[in-house]
């Protein structure tokens, strides 16, 4: 009856872990998370490419999906007159923005911790997209 107990419950861990849909959270961006936001006299200069970048990380995906959204923060904060703080922001979000760390920064942040990189299903698509108009119905809200 112990052995039984047992298997019963990692059957229904496995089946928990294994074939739960989750979806995705809210959207939620903290602007430029550990980095200013602008300049001193500018103090909202690249803002536009950090909302952008965090959208890219919220709803994450492959490697190569977060390489581009990466490489689209450099071009935007060098575009906004920064060029060398283009390359500093896009070494730090290289190094800190893992998926496998439990940060709210992390790629893929709007799903559950370890979802890794993987590409969108179509659901999980049609949901990113749905969420994402939904959390604009007021404003962004900051990452918690």
């Amino acid at each position: 009856m112990k052995h039984f107990f047992l298997l019963f419950m990692l059957l229904c861990c496995f089946k928990t872990t294994c074939t739960d849909v989750y979806a995705i959270d809210k959207f939620r961006t903290d602007g430029c998370s550990l980095f200013p936001n602008g300049t001193f006299d500018s103090n909202a200069l690249w803002l536009h490419c950090c909302t952008e970048h965090d959208r890219a990380y919220w709803q994450g995906g492959t490697y190569n999906q977060r390489l581009e959204a990466d490489q689209q923060l450099r071009q935007c904060v060098h575009d906004a007159g920064a060029p060398f703080i283009a390359q500093l922001m896009v070494e730090g979000v290289r190094l800190g923005g893992s998926p496998f760390f439990p940060t709210t920064y992390r790629w893929g942040y709007g799903w559950p911790w370890l979802r890794g990189y993987k590409p969108l299903t179509p659901d999980e698509q049609a949901d990113v997209t749905k969420t994402y108009q939904e959390s604009f119905n007021g404003n962004t809200h900051s990452k918690d």
